[in-house]
């Protein structure tokens, strides 16, 4: 199949960017990444700089494939990443429009590459737990209520990746944060820590200058691992509860 592809080329943060047009030959069975990877070898062949763009695992767990394609992040389908997406979800002929995820607080590095290093600093503010463990326990040493485990597992599947902050029109990192906070907290080991965890991940998440969430939900649809918005709900009433008190 041929494609038309417009893609967003930026030097570096300071560059103001601009799209260019591709033509490209694409098999249906192709991942949307090695689609990228033939086009990238076309230009390198023709003595032209390739597309930088992010990538590492390419089995849909790490996140790194963060690209907003025809106006979506992570591309059409739902609970997809990138790199789990298949050529033959497109027809010969068309024309497809790649950009990075576009937030003030993920900036542009090169290309389709955004830093996403905010994220990392909103957990290290606190989604960790500093108990003394000391040998590795059992696995089954500390009971855990099924209904506990299931629902912490579900926020523990978020990748990272940031697409929730890419469909926000407010930026926001709400669904990020409230699935990390959530996670621990249904944990034993967690809970020691939970209050100060809200506090300061919540503070960390507004220095990084993230927006507010508004209910809006486009978080929850493009979520590749489709996370749950009822994760922000409780951190509100988490964070009210270390503010005015209770839970």
């Amino acid at each position: 199949m041929e494609l038309k592809l417009k893609i967003w080329r930026q030097k570096n943060q300071k560059d103001s960017g601009h799209f260019e047009s591709y033509k490209v030959e694409a098999e249906e069975h192709m991942s949307f990444l090695e689609m990228l990877d033939v086009l990238n070898q076309q230009l390198i062949e023709q003595k032209k700089e390739p597309v930088a763009f992010d990538h590492d695992c390419r089995e849909g767990i790490c996140g790194s494939c963060s690209l907003v394609i025809n106006g979506r992040p992570h591309g059409p389908q739902a609970g997809t990443t990138t790199c789990q997406l298949h050529m033959r979800a497109y027809k010969s002929g068309d024309t497809i429009t790649i950009e990075p995820f576009r937030a003030s607080s993920f900036p542009v590095i090169k290309d389709l590459v955004v830093d996403r290093s905010s994220f990392d600093n909103i957990i290290q503010s606190g989604g960790y737990i500093s108990v003394n463990t000391g040998q590795a326990p059992d696995g089954n040493a500390i009971p855990i209520e099924k209904d506990l485990s299931s629902e912490a597992f579900d926020s523990a599947t978020c990748i990272g990746c940031g697409a929730c902050v890419a469909a926000c029109p407010n930026g926001s990192a709400m669904l990020f944060t409230s699935a990390k906070i959530n996670h621990l907290q249904k944990m034993p080991q967690g809970k020691v820590e939970h209050k100060n965890r809200v506090k300061n991940m919540i503070k960390q998440m507004d220095k990084e200058g993230f927006g507010q969430c508004s209910n809006v939900g486009a978080c929850e649809v493009e979520c590749p691992k489709e996370i749950s918005t009822k994760n922000i709900a409780n951190l509100n009433r988490f964070y009210l509860g270390t503010v005015f008190g209770g839970e």
